[in-house]
């Protein structure tokens, strides 16, 4: 009899761990890139994608959700469940939209947890064809002489705000921005051809182009020179102080997900950071590697979402 007992309990303790989860992920994973395929939030999702399956054994789907500035893609992790299964890899634009567009459909402080920032990397000013200067000051004078005409992904991007800032408010110059869709290769193409005087971009489009002479670097928008490119001063160096304006690639998940699941996330994407084969990949992007905790992040998109607010405002940018 007594036998029978601990039979029983064994067994209803079997069932017990039966029915407990399993530690996540326990099927597939989505990623959601609010951009379109080959862009570089893409690139960077497939990447930790690939990655991060190898360590899950569970797939992780990318799915580009483009269009309203990342906005479509963002509103449907907002609204997804909070169960770490939906997760957004988001340009920088994230930030710039919570001022840029009157109503988004979601709420970036409120809706989303932000998981960690995975890349960074500064814009450059490039000239191509049509302007025969070497530094930004020349471009600076022309702007105030004799009208500089500026290439960039369209409005309300990065390149496009932290451009116009700086010849059409700082330098207080007469510019005229040309803005190009479907990204940096366009902009990039309309240099070459000599249909404007100089471009804003991000760096990775535009490096092997730089370093082979058909552009050329006038400055690059970070706090220090770039790596990839030592001879280009910053925008700081060459006259304004303080510029310092990045293009970055987060992953955030909605805001009710478990605070275990985002540290899961966090850790395994922290490790993928500092595998030496994952930063060259990187590297080669013109990408530097960021990680940190969640909460660091959550600090510096607000340090973000405050910085393009005021670009915003003195530029008074509106959406496409």
């Amino acid at each position: 009899m007594r036998n029978s007992k601990w039979l029983v309990m064994i067994v209803f303790a079997c069932g017990a761990n039966a029915a407990e989860p399993q530690t996540y992920p326990v099927k597939p994973v989505r990623f959601i890139v609010p951009a379109t395929p080959g862009s570089l939030p893409d690139v960077l999702a497939r990447m930790l994608g690939e990655r991060l399956g190898d360590t899950w054994r569970q797939p992780v789907l990318v799915e580009n959700r483009p269009g309203a500035g990342g906005n479509i893609g963002t509103v449907q992790v907002a609204k997804a469940a909070p169960d770490g299964y939906t997760v957004l890899v988001s340009p920088s634009s994230i930030a710039i939209n919570v001022t840029l567009w009157p109503n988004l459909g979601y709420d970036l402080r409120k809706d989303f947890v932000g998981v960690i920032n995975v890349a960074t990397s500064p814009l450059v000013i490039a000239a191509g064809a049509k302007f025969t200067g070497t530094t930004l000051g020349e471009a600076i004078d022309k702007a105030k002489t004799g009208g500089l005409t500026y290439a960039s992904p369209g409005a309300g991007t990065a390149p496009f705000l932290s451009a116009d800032y700086l010849f059409r408010v700082l330098a207080k110059g007469d510019v005229t921005h040309v803005p190009y869709m479907g990204g940096g290769s366009a902009s990039i193409a309309g240099a070459l051809a000599g249909d404007v005087d100089v471009l804003s971009t991000a760096v990775s489009p535009s490096l092997s182009l730089i370093k082979t002479g058909r552009l050329r670097a006038l400055a690059v928008t970070g706090a220090r020179r770039f790596p990839g490119l030592p001879g280009v001063p910053t925008v700081a160096e060459s006259g304004f102080p303080h510029f310092e304006y990045y293009t970055w690639v987060g992953v955030f998940a909605p805001a009710a997900t478990p605070a275990n699941i985002v540290s899961r996330l966090n850790a395994d994407i922290e490790k993928l950071l500092s595998n030496a084969d994952f930063r060259e990949r990187l590297k080669a992007l013109a990408y530097e590697p960021v990680g940190g905790s969640p909460e660091s992040f959550a600090r510096y998109i607000e340090s973000e979402i405050v910085r393009w607010a005021k670009i915003i405002k003195e530029t008074g940018a509106k959406p496409e």
